[in-house]
């Protein structure tokens, strides 16, 4: 009887992982698990929260690659996004991308939890 418990407790923690990471409700409608990613003159930028950053002049256009977080079909397209400079930091670093530049967001190349020392600088408020 433990073996089955354990079994059932161990099934239903992995449907709740599983389900935690492929939805967000919280605008009422479903989302994939995607990580937010741009692409900008041959560079993968990730997102990056809680960063004071100031934007600068217009770069250009960047890639929101498509989204296939199912393993089959794309379930979002790719998307097209306004490339902005962050003022004091290369492009080949962090460029901001957005709408417009009050929209604008921090996304930076970085692998895993490796950041480039001039964005550890803004996070740290140095």
């Amino acid at each position: 009887m433990r073996r089955v418990g354990r079994s059932v407790m161990l099934a239903a923690s992995m449907l709740v992982s599983a389900v935690a990471c492929t939805s967000d409700s919280s605008d009422g409608e479903d989302a994939g698990s995607c990580a937010y990613q741009i692409r900008y003159q041959g560079r993968t930028y990730s997102d990056l929260a809680n960063v004071h950053f100031t934007v600068g002049k217009k770069l250009g256009d960047a890639t929101n690659p498509p989204c296939d977080d199912t393993g089959g079909d794309i379930t979002d397209p790719a998307t097209t996004v306004t490339a902005y400079k962050v003022d004091g930091l290369s492009p080949d670093v962090a460029i901001a991308v957005g709408d417009t530049p009050s929209q604008a967001r921090f996304v930076a190349v970085y692998s895993g939890s490796e950041l480039p020392p001039e964005v550890k600088k803004l996070l740290n408020g140095s």
